[in-house]
């Protein structure tokens, strides 16, 4: 199994000057290929002859020139413009097998990072050897035992962080508690609602540290541009919009070990993210919830237990049809929070019903005709990344 974990790093001033130079010469190069691909895939199409691009020859081509066009990427690690070129040939791959979109070009404050071959750095507890630099100090020591594949340094606001990839034995699968079935109903008001009556309600970073945001953006627009005001400026707006981030990662991070842990099978829907955010008036709580992001996580740790996450149907009437009856009614606008059933007189809470349609339609998916499970529809994730140590203690309502 390979896996990822993602630490801190505490470099000295010459450390990250190093870390800045070497994620720009990957940067260009990254930028030099794409130009060239474009070039050359032009000139293929109109001449059949030529040989077609790839990662391998626009390779050899650098290294056949940077001598003397660019000297200056001779002062970082030869892995740094190899292997963007690499990650460009396999960005182009996935391209062309309809998993990914067309690469873009790299931009200076956004994809500051480069990456380094197994057979150029080491790892000695909490630390890290940087060819050409020497030893850097880690915030933790590596978790995972194992094959050390590669080492990706990447910079978020202000701060440098090494993400190592480690091909480890599959840990023995950790069961669910013996909790059952759950649904899982998403919204704004409440990140998540479960069949079982509990409510998570959500940080919401965004929300709460809007007007810090308004005002640290502000403040970046009136300053001169090329000042030395003006970079500390949008390094501090930099360090809000990461702690933003930190802060909805270990929510959504926390609520999904939890649920994963707890329950065996879990249903959710399969919310059409693109469409809801097409309502201006709910677009900016719903990207604060970060729904794609929760289901992608609840997927990968329930599957580490065994689990199985069945994804109901877009028009799956979750919220319209009464868990205690069965009968749909035909409209349910966002405004009813609560409900009578017009068949049964049951009331219902709108996010509280929703989740035990989910859990019940979770149920009738995995057992088939003869009565065995496992013929769910849960998806299995390619990529494991690193679980986290913390759990979620949510409150029932």
């Amino acid at each position: 199994m390979i896996v990822a974990h993602k630490i801190a790093l505490n470099p000295n001033n010459v450390q990250a000057t190093y870390f800045a130079r070497a994620a720009g010469t990957a940067r260009f190069a990254y930028n030099w290929a794409l130009a060239e691909w474009q070039l050359q895939y032009e000139a293929w199409k109109q001449d059949n002859s030529l040989p077609k691009p790839s990662q391998t020859a626009l390779r050899r081509q650098l290294n056949a020139i940077k001598r003397e066009q660019f000297p200056w990427m001779l002062e970082v690690t030869k892995n740094a413009p190899q292997m963007a070129i690499i990650q460009l040939g396999e960005a182009f791959r996935n391209f062309f097998a309809g998993r990914a979109k067309y690469p873009k070009f790299r931009r200076k404050g956004v994809h500051d990072r480069f990456t380094l071959t197994n057979d150029q750095f080491s790892v000695e507890g909490s630390r890290i050897r940087i060819p050409n630099l020497g030893w850097v100090r880690m915030r933790e020591s590596l978790r995972f035992t194992g094959k050390l594949l590669s080492a990706t340094l990447s910079r978020v606001a202000d701060r440098w962080f090494v993400s190592l990839t480690v091909d480890t034995e599959d840990p023995p699968k950790r069961k669910a508690e013996n909790q059952g079935i759950a649904g899982v109903d998403l919204g704004v008001a409440a990140l998540a609602t479960l069949s079982t009556g509990e409510t998570i309600i959500g940080p919401k970073p965004h929300k709460a540290l809007l007007d810090r945001l308004c005002r640290f953006s502000r403040s970046l627009s009136r300053k001169q541009k090329g000042s030395s005001n003006r970079q500390k400026a949008k390094a501090k707006l930099a360090r809000l919009h990461a702690r933003i981030a930190s802060i909805r990662a270990d929510a959504l991070h926390k609520l999904t070990s939890g649920i994963s842990r707890r329950f065996h099978t879990i249903g959710i829907e399969d919310l059409n993210v693109r469409g809801m955010m097409a309502n201006r008036h709910l677009a900016r709580s719903i990207a604060d919830m970060s729904f794609h992001e929760f289901r992608r996580q609840l997927e990968y740790k329930a599957e580490r237990r065994g689990g199985i996450v069945v994804v109901a149907d877009r028009w799956f009437p979750s919220s319209k049809t009464c868990s205690d009856c069965g009968s749909v009614q035909d409209k349910m606008p966002l405004s009813i929070r609560q409900w009578d059933c017009p068949g049964c007189g049951a009331r219902h809470d709108r996010d509280l019903n929703a989740a035990r349609n989910l859990a019940t339609y979770a149920v009738s998916s995995t057992v088939s005709a003869c009565g065995e499970e496992g013929s769910g529809s849960g998806r299995k994730t390619g990529v494991k990344p690193a679980s986290v140590k913390q759990e979620i203690s949510a409150e029932p309502v």
